[in-house]
């Protein structure tokens, strides 16, 4: 594996403003109570997201910027008594590139930012991306 940390570059087109302040606080997954949250974006990317309605369905691209990147097993949160597995059969935030993928549906739109339904991710997280989900005939 190349260890050139110039070769990739992500820069965040905006972050999450959300009541979870914690990772503690986080549900695993959205569907398990995780609260509504924004997408704040950044102004010069706003252009970007001009065509994005209330009731759209997303998915938030996120950059995990307080899990550990050194995991590469973990013991799945939500079968804490089961076995050790590989990080990439799993939805653990820990893994060596800790991107967040979140589908959510827009509750509400602004002009720097969007209102998402459950969200699990916590206040401050960078978003990287925005992308409407595959449709089945595209797949």
């Amino acid at each position: 594996m190349s260890e050139n940390p110039s070769l990739y570059q992500i820069q965040p087109i905006g972050w999450v403003q959300s009541s979870l302040r914690e990772v503690a606080e986080a549900p695993n997954q959205a569907d398990r109570g995780a609260p509504s949250a924004w997408l704040v974006l950044a102004p010069e990317i706003r252009v970007g997201a001009r065509d994005i309605e209330a009731g759209q369905r997303l998915l938030v691209l996120t950059w995990l910027h307080l899990a550990r990147r050194d995991e590469l097993a973990t013991v799945p949160g939500d079968d804490p008594g089961g076995p050790e597995r590989g990080v990439f059969s799993t939805r653990s935030p820990d893994r060596p590139n800790p991107i967040g993928l979140h589908p959510v549906t827009v509750l509400a739109v602004e002009p720097e930012r969007l209102q998402v339904d459950g969200l699990e991710a916590v206040d401050g997280t960078p978003v990287i991306d925005l992308k409407p989900p595959i449709r089945p005939a595209e797949r």
